[in-house]
């Protein structure tokens, strides 16, 4: 009797372990997936991802059957997320393709195509109700809009244990490109983005000490600021 019951106990550790294995999610198919067909600049060939197509919904099955949990790290569970706004967003895309702006879509941050815990998902709850509640501003700078004037679309999905510098590499290379931003220690012309979420940006520190601690340019307290116009066109 006693070794039957350490084998059925021995049994049911196992089973344990292999689920939290399983419910740590694996990101590797969208990195195949982003490596095809996204440019380490960030240019997305939407024409040939149609092809496969399949690919990237089946990556979305497996992240609508493996939602977060309470036992997920923070890191965990941002990265699925962020990786879940990108993988959507190009979902929406392709199923308006060939169009040539996301803004050009009926309603494009509201539609709702997948469920996810059993409630229907938009790209707009997913970014305010689910990611900005998470407390980490550089979420902005690496879940992508489909337009020119976003933060490029990493070729490698976000995963848990490179988060930190991913985010980081992520903001320095939007806020230091001159496309997007251009800074001078006194003059800033600002991605609107910074506009937008300020709040955001603001958490713990002020604007200008949030862009210091990743811009090539040491800005000064006073500063001015101005944005620049938003191009929302593909980013193709």
């Amino acid at each position: 009797m006693m070794i039957r019951n350490l084998f059925l106990i021995t049994c049911f550790l196992l089973v344990s372990i292999a689920s939290t294995k399983a419910q740590t999610k694996d990101h590797n198919q969208w990195t195949s997936f982003l490596q095809k067909h996204v440019s380490k600049t960030g240019q997305v060939d939407y024409k040939n991802m149609l092809v496969d197509d399949a690919e990237l919904k089946a990556y979305i099955q497996q992240l609508t059957t493996n939602t977060p949990n309470k036992n997920w790290s923070k890191n965990e569970t941002l990265a699925y997320w962020i990786n879940t706004y990108n993988a959507l967003t190009i979902d929406l895309i392709l199923r308006n393709y060939p169009v040539k702006s996301i803004k050009d879509i009926k309603d494009p941050w509201d539609q709702k195509f997948y469920s996810f815990n059993g409630e229907m998902l938009s790209l707009n709850q997913i970014e305010h109700d689910i990611l900005r509640k998470m407390d980490e501003p550089r979420i902005h700078f690496a879940i992508v809009c489909a337009s020119v004037s976003c933060p490029k679309l990493l070729n490698e999905a976000y995963v848990s244990n490179k988060l930190e510098q991913q985010l980081t590499d992520a903001t320095k290379t939007f806020l230091n490109d001159n496309s997007k931003n251009i800074i001078t220690s006194n003059q800033l012309e600002l991605s609107k983005i910074f506009k937008w979420f300020t709040k955001d940006f603001k958490q713990q520190v002020s604007l200008i000490d949030f862009l210091n601690q990743y811009s090539e340019v040491p800005i000064s307290d006073d500063a001015k600021v101005n944005y620049l116009e938003y191009n929302w066109d593909l980013n193709d």
